[in-house]
């Protein structure tokens, strides 16, 4: 298959750019060069463009700095308790397992030069291409304050929701041992930022285990006293919806015990305090849903980019004067067809990726290559059990039938038949008995750590305890007991600010 010379690099193996010569064996056969394509992120983009990729006449590298594709829709369900991370992950070296033409690395890309065609990682390594596609995905944008990071960890890792799991359960447990009430208010406010598609499930989430989970489990506290309090900034929850969908989003959160604030700005976040304008809310834990910005990758191209670092792409997803590079995903901003940027929801990247793989193809039999069009399958938001908006074309569903179908489309995209399976299962145990099967709190247990994660004063060593940390403990039950804690290194580094 003939590749056009432009696209092929010049590598210091003898290979060449004609594409004639990769290797000989002794009889002197010359095996046809195989163009290199390397794909960075093993999410729903890479994934699928790697996928698209499995009979062609090509080498490819998929670069990950996990070993797991995660399917990210569903990671608000590790941080409530429902599912655990495998339910939600699968090894991307056993997705990709039967692709002779594939080669999987874990690491790090901290750099592109796409005048070289090279990657630099971050151990110091450097990988060519001939062909790139950048699928790196999206973190957290916190608008300046990243100072908020370790006290409203947002959701993007699985270890940023097993970290927000610890967070939320420790607060019941912290709850029931104090004695102050003002505390134990402080202890049972959790507060959701950002009324998207993930504030809006996780707040509801919150909601159903403090109200129906957790009933009966606790002794000196009432769970159901908890406060859940979801802050969107705008005049609306779920912008991306219809009105009237988003009012119903309102109202189904509302019968939950949610209490939702509109119009309202977070001006500044504490360890236990939330500011809106100049009101104080003393909370424990806080989860940030506020706003993402593209991986920083993108930046590194030497290319226009948006306000949200998105890379500005060209209509066959390409980034100009360097047509072997495709950015996709969470990482491009595509206002070709709506006039504005297309959503960063997973059906986006999976069709990009797709797209991409098909134009790298399309580039090496010398044909025009494909504008990227996208096919809204719909836009879906579950709030609670049995209830959830979808929007399939002109098609608006609430209640249980648009939960049936949020249900069903997120088990049929899962990678993997013992995940949907898993999934299914759990989903079903749960509905049936309202129980959530991941309620597990790891990490070390330390008194003077859970009194530092909550901002009290602590013991100096071999001295007396403070009366404000006396003040908050409640004997210990027979036979033991004592405050839960989790990373002993986070709360560490948490010590300075609580003291300060």
């Amino acid at each position: 298959m003939p590749v056009p010379a432009p696209y092929l690099a010049e590598y210091e193996d003898g290979t060449t750019r004609d594409g004639t010569v990769e290797m000989s064996d002794d009889s002197g056969y010359q095996e046809p060069y195989r163009p290199h394509v390397v794909i960075v992120g093993g999410g729903f983009g890479g994934l699928y463009a790697a996928r698209a990729l499995k009979h062609a006449p090509v080498r490819v590298t998929l670069v990950d700095r996990h070993n797991y594709h995660l399917f990210q829709p569903l990671l608000y369900q590790v941080a409530t308790a429902t599912l655990s991370p495998a339910d939600i992950a699968r090894p991307i070296r056993q997705v990709v397992r039967r692709q002779r033409n594939t080669t999987v690395t874990l690491a790090e890309v901290t750099d592109v030069d796409p005048g070289r065609r090279e990657l630099t990682l971050a151990d110091g390594r450097t990988l060519r291409y001939d062909f790139l596609i950048l699928a790196a995905g999206a973190v957290d944008q916190y608008f300046g304050h990243d100072e908020w990071v370790t006290v409203a960890p947002g959701m993007k890792t699985i270890d940023d929701a097993t970290e927000i799991r610890r967070r939320f359960l420790l607060a019941f447990e912290h709850a029931e041992q104090v004695r102050d009430p003002e505390l134990r208010r402080a202890l049972l406010t959790f507060v959701v930022i950002g009324g998207g598609p993930t504030g809006v499930e996780m707040a509801g989430a919150f909601a159903e285990i403090a109200r129906h989970t957790l009933r009966n489990e606790f002794r000196n506290v009432d769970p159901a006293s908890a406060r859940i309090l979801l802050i969107e900034g705008g005049p609306r929850l779920l912008s991306a919806y219809g009105e009237d969908l988003s009012g119903r989003a309102l109202e189904q959160l509302r019968a939950l015990g949610v209490e939702v604030r509109l119009d309202s700005i977070v001006t500044r976040i504490e360890l236990g305090s939330v500011y809106v304008g100049e009101e104080r809310i003393p909370a424990y834990p806080v989860v940030w849903a506020a706003g993402v910005a593209a991986s920083p990758l993108g930046r590194r191209l030497g290319v226009p980019t948006d306000r949200m670092g998105r890379v500005e792409v060209l209509p066959d997803l390409s980034i100009p004067g360097h047509p072997e590079v495709f950015v996709i995903g969470d990482m491009a901003s595509f206002p070709h067809q709506t006039g504005k940027p297309l959503p960063g929801v997973a059906q986006v990247a999976l069709q990009g990726g797709r797209t991409a793989a098909g134009n790298v193809l399309r580039t090496m039999r010398g044909e025009p290559r494909a504008r990227f069009r996208y096919r809204d399958k719909g836009s879906m938001a579950t709030i609670g059990r049995a209830k959830a908006i979808a929007q399939i074309g002109r098609v608006k569903l609430s209640g249980f039938v648009a939960w049936l179908a949020w249900l069903f489309v997120h088990v049929f995209f899962l990678i993997g038949f013992r995940n949907r399976v898993a999934v299914f299962m759990e989903w079903a145990w749960s509905y049936l008995t309202w129980q959530r099967g991941a309620r597990l709190i790891t990490g070390e247990v330390r008194p003077d750590n859970a009194l530092r994660k909550l901002g009290l004063p602590v013991p100096p060593e071999g001295g007396s305890e403070p009366e404000a940390a006396r003040a908050i403990r409640s004997p210990a039950p027979e036979g033991g007991g004592g405050w839960m804690e989790g990373d002993s290194e986070q709360a560490r580094a948490a010590a300075p600010r609580a003291e300060g």
